[in-house]
Formats: C-alpha cells, sequence, structure tokens
C-alpha cells in the first residue's frame, strides 16, 4: 500500500529539524470492486443478444470492465465464469479469456467468443432462446462490482430467415438472387459473416453505392459485394479441409 508523507506546514518556522510523518493511504487495491458492462464506455447495458446464425464460425462480443477506484502500480486480471444458464447446451461453443487491467488503468474492453460451428447441436436455440450469465470468477484481486453491474447476460438465437427480396424484387430493386445465386442458410451465413450486412436491397436507381440509413446498396456497389464473396470463398476453400457447403452437401458458389 503506497503512503502519502504529509509535512507539518510550520515545522520550519518553528525550527524543527525534521517533518512529522503522518501515513496516509492513497489507495488501496486489496480487494477491490470490478464492475462489468454491455454497450459503450458510457451506455451500461446488462445483456445484449448473440446470434449464432450470424456467423459460420468464430465472432465475438464486447464487455466492458472498471475498476470502483484507483489504478495500481502492477497489472492485474480476472476472469469470467457462466453461473446460470443453458450451459451444458452452450458449453464448448464460447469461450472467455484471462483478461488483464494494466498499470495505472482502470478500465479495459474485452471479447466473449462464441464459435458456432463448435455447438454440439447445430439446432440449438433455433426454436426457444438460450441464456448464459457471466460474473466475474472469485481472485485474489477483484470482489464483485454493485449489484446492477455484476452480471452479464448473453441472450442465445440461432436462426435466419431467408430474406424476402431474394428470389424476387419488385422494380426499381433487383433480387438478391441475380448477384449471389441460389439460397441456403449457410450461404447467407458466409454473407453477414463476410459483408457485415443483413436483409439488405439492391436498387437500380441508387445514385450512391450504399445507403446505410436505407440499407441499399447499388447495382455496382453490389457487383463489388459479389466479387468480395468470391475472393472469400476461394480463400475459405482454401484454409479449410473441405470446401464451403450448404445443409444438402452442395457447394457454396457466388
Amino acid at each position: 500500500m503506497k503512503k502519502l508523507i504529509y509535512c507539518i506546514a510550520g515545522a520550519a518556522m518553528l525550527g524543527l529539524g525534521s517533518c512529522n510523518e503522518n501515513e496516509v493511504p492513497v489507495y488501496d487495491v486489496q480487494r477491490t470492486s470490478l464492475n462489468i458492462w454491455f454497450g459503450t464506455e458510457e451506455t451500461t447495458l446488462d445483456s445484449l443478444t448473440y446470434n449464432y446464425s450470424y456467423t459460420l464460425e468464430e465472432d465475438s462480443v464486447t464487455f466492458y470492465a472498471r475498476v470502483a477506484g484507483l489504478p495500481s502500480d502492477h497489472d492485474r486480471t480476472f476472469t469470467l465464469e457462466a453461473v446460470d444458464g443453458n450451459i451444458d447446451e452452450a458449453t464448448g461453443s464460447y469461450r472467455t479469456e484471462t483478461y488483464t487491467i494494466p498499470a495505472g488503468e482502470v478500465m479495459v474492453e474485452c471479447p466473449i467468443y462464441f464459435d458456432t460451428s463448435k455447438l454440439k447441436d447445430a439446432n440449438s436455440f433455433t426454436v426457444n432462446d438460450g441464456h448464459l450469465y457471466f460474473r466475474v470468477a472469485p481472485n485474489n484481486d477483484f470482489v464483485e462490482g454493485t449489484e446492477e453491474m455484476r452480471e452479464l447476460v448473453v441472450v442465445l438465437k440461432n436462426y435466419l430467415a431467408k430474406p424476402d427480396n431474394w428470389d424476387t424484387a419488385k422494380s426499381p430493386y433487383y433480387p438478391l438472387k441475380n448477384f449471389f445465386g441460389d439460397y441456403s442458410k449457410e450461404k447467407y451465413q458466409f454473407m453477414i459473416q463476410v459483408l457485415g450486412m443483413m436483409e439488405f436491397s439492391i436498387n437500380i436507381n441508387a445514385t450512391v453505392p450504399y445507403d446505410e440509413e436505407n440499407n441499399e446498396v447499388s447495382y455496382n456497389y453490389a457487383g463489388y459485394m459479389q466479387e468480395k464473396m468470391q475472393q472469400a470463398l476461394i480463400k475459405y476453400n482454401a484454409t479449410h479441409d473441405e470446401p464451403l457447403k450448404d445443409a444438402s452437401g452442395a457447394l457454396i458458389t457466388f
């Protein structure tokens, strides 16, 4: 524990040979509480939704952790543990890390990872939502934070609806099929993973490449997206033992 040395202001005036030494704690980092939350640095949420269907493999969600106190002069670590919810069903499909709050810092941004390919049952959470409840595992550095910021709740989903405009679309829109081929859940998952977009429209009359407000892309930008998917597919197939296929075993193409 660091100490702050105070000298009596009038000591010199009184001709004293030395200062009085009062040992006053500046901060005590032993068993400090740690608050955790989803959202942003300024906005706190205690829960969020993770949909396994939005990616074929691993993705992550972000949470924040902040010390309820002053920084330490050394790194401090903590881990999370799942304490309730659909733990057995989800085991293997999620992972956490040993997280570090560096010396001199009081807040850190951290990931929780989920991997769709490691679900024990591909049909998990397709009908009913699941839940995982995370808390800071007991350790020598931290105790639980405030009641409102001591638990993270992840709602688990695993379903994906075929976009209404995949096969047909009314003018001035093009169907997605014209650029991306026949629909399959696996193909759509891969597109969301690569493009970071879902349920978008291709507007023939669009004057900008991507209208984020309306989630519309131009004809030329759709062509660019198609090329991006083709390149991503080549990379995927080159780095996996099996080429990308849909549930029926058919090869996915763009």
